[in-house]
Order: structure tokens, then C-alpha cells, then sequence
């Protein structure tokens, strides 16, 4: 609105062009809860159809399982997750009736979501104080429970280890911390002080994912993970040689094969001169090279499948090379060496013990360790690394690299921490504007000392500093609810380093 003295007429237009903001807000909070009400119908009509899916998937299991012997232990795995899928489906069916009993449906029998705007039921039964209520450790409880008895259920064969992550995933009740950083717990996060009608979505969409989980145990009961396992486009051509090093001139030898790597398929044991990663399945060799020429590794792994004991054994040679002649150079975080920070190198030479390997470059100086560097590098694109080293009969070989030099990349700006945050006026008044090294391995500290505001509606303001002033606080009380404020021009310096900042990318905030 503008300032100074105004006629009647202009003071009367103002007034109803507030009350014309008012009315708009109004009705998109009503859009929003209808658009939650049709969620919720269109997640309880697929809930009637998974239901119909997984009756006939049991149906065909228990038909297969009266033909075929081998289908028996698939059949009593899905009597279990019936039963336990069921329980909980009643039970969340059960909150979502707590919810609704005492509200009145329109004429056409459904629910009148643009009056469900409140969660008073839920926040007065399911918390108490900073805590959950009786009611909201029952509910958080109930989901474990299910949890447990799934996992109890499927057991440890490798067909349904997806199965349990996607149950850690789905129905996961750990604290969460909000857009603001602060941790709270599931009920709160996802409940509390939510519109009914938002919350009665919620257990629809858990109810949804109830059905789900049963349905692809049913499938991978009935056979279809096998059928998936065996098609063609899983499989990657593997060149396997019959070993791992040739000498110059010698004939190589191999074969080709199909093979699949599956991240879900671990052992119950391995025997072979190494161990099971327990995060991955994989066999992680660890030993000690033999004598020098053609060596053999042999094991085997021992899988469970559909409950029986299925062993693998393994064959593979590899070769012990006696002298090397080039030296290996990597820069440990990234391909490149960045200027203003220091670089950590490491330097070796296959073959040659540490002590007995020396490099040097501009810039560059020992890190403690045999091995180990520091480049800090200087002006240019390019810097070269050349190592020397002696080798065990005491000849002297030596190589070099070339790594590029690169400044350091652009900081991200940020409000809240946020690149795009959402609030109040208020919230906006007390937040702080930060630049961040985004995906860079370095620890590298940015200072914001500058940066411009821009309201709609408002001149652009430039604020010193990092944090609002009292032009800004000004202009920022004009902002209208849904004015998407843009801070720019952000002006910014690296802590302790001589180098200037390039441009700071903006970030925004929209005023709710």
C-alpha cells in the first residue's frame, strides 16, 4: 500500500483488496484439504483393489502349494504375513474410524474435507506434554511390532532381503529432524498439528504400503523374483583370464562369460583366504602375495536357499610380477589439486618399500609418513610430480604425472540453510545468510559480508553483513503471503585463504 496521506476512496480500495488476499488464502486452504481428501480416496480405492490382487495371489499359491510339494514352505510363509498383514491393516483402519466417528458426512456419503481442518482428536490422544501420550507409544509400538514379526516371518533367505530394507524403509519410526534442523519424533513430525484430514491420508497411504509389502512376498513366493533373476538384460558379459598378469610377448589366455553381480544375494559363510563384508555379501580377499610366478586362489561360499544348504566353489590364478618399472601417483580426494588448500598425495612405487620412494614437485613437502605429501600448489594450470625410487637390487627408476590446477569452485548461498526455505515474516527477519562449499571434499569456511534483498513490490536493498538490518526488516513486513523473496548478489571470502570468491549463487524464501 502506499504511504503518506490518502483520500477516502483510495483508503476504501485498500481495504478491499486485503480482504481480497484474505478470501484467496481461504480458499486455497480449502483446496488443500480437498486435494487431501481425494488422495484419500484414491489411496482407499487402490487398497480395495490390492486387497483383491492379494487374495488371488494367496488363492494361486495355496493351489500351486496343494499341486507341488516344493511349494509348502511358501504356502506357510504367506499364511504368516496374511495373518500379520491383516492385523495391522485393522488396526490402522481402526485410528482412521477414531479419527472421523464423531464427523458428519455430506449427502453423497463422503467425508467434508474443507471442515476437516484440524487435528485436535490426534493431538490431544496421541501426545502428551513433549511426548507421546499412552495412545501414541501403543501406535508407535504396533508398527514395530509389525516390523518384527514381518522380519520374524521371512526369515534369512536371500530371496527377501529386499523385502526387509524396503520394511526398514516404509515403516521407519525413528526421530526426524525438520527443514530447521530440529529432531523430532515420528508422531510429531508426521502428525502432530496436522489437518484430520491430512492425517487420515497418512494411515491410508501406510495402509497402502501394508498391501504392497504382502504382495511382493506372495510374488516372490510364487516364483516371479526367480523369473526376474534369469532374464537376460541382468546379466553383463565378464572377460575372465585364466590369471591376472602377463609378461611382455606371453600368449593371453581366457574366457567370456555371463555373470550377474547381486548386491542382495549374500553368503552364510565363505571359506578362501579372505572375509565376508557384511554390508555388501561380497568376499573381500586379504593375504600375502606368494612367490614370484603364477599363483592359485581357491574357496567356496555357501549359500541358503528355499531352507537348503547351497555350496560354491571358486578357482582363479593370479601372477606374482618380481620388479616393477612405472610408479603409481593419485591424488587421494579427487583427480585434480586445488589452489588456496592442502592437497593431500600420496606416492608409491609397486614393489618398492616406501622409505625408498622419493617425489617432489613446486610446492609439495613431506606429510609425516613414507608416502605421504602435501601440495600446495601455486600459479598456472599444471603441476608435475616426478618420484624417483631405488629398486631392491639398487637401481634407480623414476616417473612423472601431471595433475591440474584448479581454483575453488563457486560457494552456494543460503538461507536457513536452505537454498529455497519457506516461513513467516518473522522468520525470515531473524535468518541468517550463509555460502556453502557444496560437494567439496576440503574444509573450507566462507564468510558472507554482503548481499542484496529483493520483496516484491519493494526496492532492492543492500544489507552489510549476514544477517538483516532494519531496511530490510522494513521491507520484509510489506511481503504479502506467497511473495517469494530473493536474496543476491551475494559478496563473500574464504577463511584463511588468499583467494577471492567467485559468484555466489542467490537463494529464496517464501513468505507463508
Amino acid at each position: 500500500m502506499a504511504g503518506g496521506k490518502l483520500t477516502p476512496r483510495q483508503k476504501m480500495i485498500n481495504l478491499m483488496y486485503l480482504v481480497f488476499i484474505a478470501m484467496l488464502a481461504l480458499n486455497m486452504s480449502k483446496e488443500v484439504l480437498s486435494a487431501f481428501g481425494l488422495m484419500n480416496e484414491q489411496f482407499e480405492s487402490s487398497n480395495v483393489e490390492a486387497s483383491k490382487n492379494n487374495e488371488a495371489l494367496y488363492e494361486a499359491l495355496a493351489a500351486k502349494a496343494a499341486e507341488n510339494q516344493s511349494f509348502a514352505s511358501a504356502k506357510a510363509l504367506s499364511d504368516k504375513i496374511k495373518g500379520i498383514s491383516n492385523e495391522f491393516y485393522v488396526y490402522l483402519e481402526k485410528l482412521k474410524g477414531d479419527i472421523t466417528k464423531d464427523i458428519k458426512k455430506e449427502e453423497n456419503g463422503k467425508l467434508p474435507y474443507e471442515s476437516m481442518d484440524k487435528g485436535d482428536k490426534i493431538d490431544e490422544g496421541w501426545f502428551e506434554g513433549d511426548g507421546y501420550s499412552k495412545k501414541g507409544k501403543e501406535i508407535v509400538a504396533t508398527i514395530e511390532r509389525y516390523k518384527s514379526e514381518m522380519k520374524a516371518a521371512i526369515g534369512k533367505d536371500v530371496k527377501y532381503i529386499a523385502i526387509i530394507k524396503e520394511l526398514d524403509s516404509k515403516f521407519n519410526t525413528a526421530d526426524v529432524k525438520d527443514g530447521e534442523g530440529v529432531t523430532k519424533k515420528y508422531l510429531d513430525y508426521h502428525y502432530k498439528g496436522f489437518p484430520a484430514i491430512a492425517s487420515l491420508t497418512k494411515l491410508s497411504a501406510m495402509q497402502n504400503n501394508v498391501k504392497v509389502m504382502e504382495a511382493n512376498v506372495y510374488n516372490l513366493a510364487l516364483g516371479k523374483a526367480a523369473i526376474e533373476a534369469t532374464s537376460l538384460n541382468k546379466y553383463k558379459a565378464i572377460v575372465v583370464l585364466d590369471k591376472n598378469a602377463y609378461f611382455q610377448g606371453e600368449k593371453v589366455t581366457g574366457k567370456v562369460v555371463l555373470g550377474r553381480y547381486d548386491e542382495n544375494t549374500k553368503p552364510t559363510s565363505f571359506q578362501g583366504p579372505g572375509k565376508i563384508d557384511p554390508a555388501t555379501g561380497q568376499a573381500i580377499i586379504d593375504m600375502t602375495a606368494g612367490a614370484v610366478g603364477e599363483q592359485t586362489i581357491k574357496g567356496k561360499f555357501n549359500f541358503l536357499e528355499d531352507g537348503k544348504n547351497i555350496p560354491l566353489e571358486f578357482t582363479g590364478n593370479y601372477v606374482v610380477v618380481p620388479r616393477p618399472n612405472s610408479a603409481t601417483i593419485s591424488a587421494d580426494k579427487m583427480n585434480v589439486v586445488y589452489r588456496g588448500v592442502p592437497n593431500p598425495i600420496s606416492v608409491s612405487f609397486a614393489g618398492v618399500s616406501a622409505d625408498k620412494v622419493k617425489a617432489s614437485a613446486p610446492g609439495m613437502r613431506p606429510a609425516g609418513k613414507p608416502g605421504q605429501y602435501i601440495l600446495s600448489p601455486g600459479d598456472g594450470t599444471e603441476v608435475i610430480i616426478n618420484v624417483t625410487a631405488t629398486l631392491p637390487d639398487g637401481k634407480p627408476v623414476s616417473d612423472k604425472k601431471a595433475f591440474r590446477i584448479k581454483g575453488l569452485p563457486a560457494p552456494t548461498g543460503k538461507i536457513r540453510g536452505e537454498v529455497a526455505a519457506k516461513g513467516s515474516k518473522s522468520n525470515l527477519e531473524v535468518c541468517s545468510i550463509t555460502a556453502e562449499m557444496e560437494d567439496f571434499d576440503f574444509p573450507v569456511t566462507v564468510n558472507v559480508t554482503q548481499f542484496t534483498i529483493k520483496v516484491p513490490g519493494q526496492p532492492t536493498i543492500v544489507v552489510q553483513g549476514n544477517r538483516m538490518d532494519a531496511r530490510a526488516k522494513s521491507a520484509i513486513q510489506k511481503a504479502n503471503r506467497g511473495d517469494v523473496v530473493v536474496i543476491d548478489n551475494i559478496k563473500a571470502n574464504f577463511v584463511g585463504i588468499d583467494q577471492l570468491a567467485k559468484r555466489v549463487s542467490p537463494c529464496t524464501f517464501e513468505v507463508q
